[in-house]
């Protein structure tokens, strides 16, 4: 029985590195957002708040599993955030990209957009912005 828990976890864990995003995707992500600046604080975006360097919403925050004493600290902090944002591309990676391991783009395009953004044309133009940082379409994979 061990054995079979042992191998269920060690699959997990492979599943869950491979759902990171690259520190370079973060990175460029971060520039598009706020050019990753930490006391950006909070902007009105389509209808509600957009806070801290990486202009997390409070939905996406409670996807994210709630990390931090609260949305605005996290979304102020570097490191809450970008636990966030894994722990959101763990969840929502994979929800328009087939299945197949997601890209720079789907990640990007979904943070903007929401689990279904990779398919919505609204994200294009940021998907753009953000491998002009990359600086190629697969320079941040």
């Amino acid at each position: 029985m061990q054995a079979v828990q042992l191998t269920t976890l060690f699959c997990l864990l492979i599943a869950l590195a491979s759902a990171q995003m690259s520190r370079r995707c973060l990175d460029c992500v971060c520039q598009v957002e706020s050019n990753c600046n930490p006391n950006v604080g909070c902007v009105m975006d389509e209808g509600s708040l957009s806070c801290g360097p990486y202009q997390i919403k409070e939905v996406y925050w409670i996807d994210c599993g709630r990390p931090g004493a609260s949305w605005m600290s996290c979304a102020d902090s570097m490191s809450c955030s970008e636990q966030c944002i894994q722990a959101y591309m763990v969840r929502y990676g994979t929800y328009c990209t087939g299945g197949r391991q997601p890209t720079c783009q789907d990640y990007a395009r979904i943070h903007n957009r929401g689990p279904q953004g990779c398919q919505s044309n609204l994200s294009l133009e940021y998907w753009q912005r953000v491998q002009a940082c990359c600086g190629c379409s697969t320079c941040c994979d």
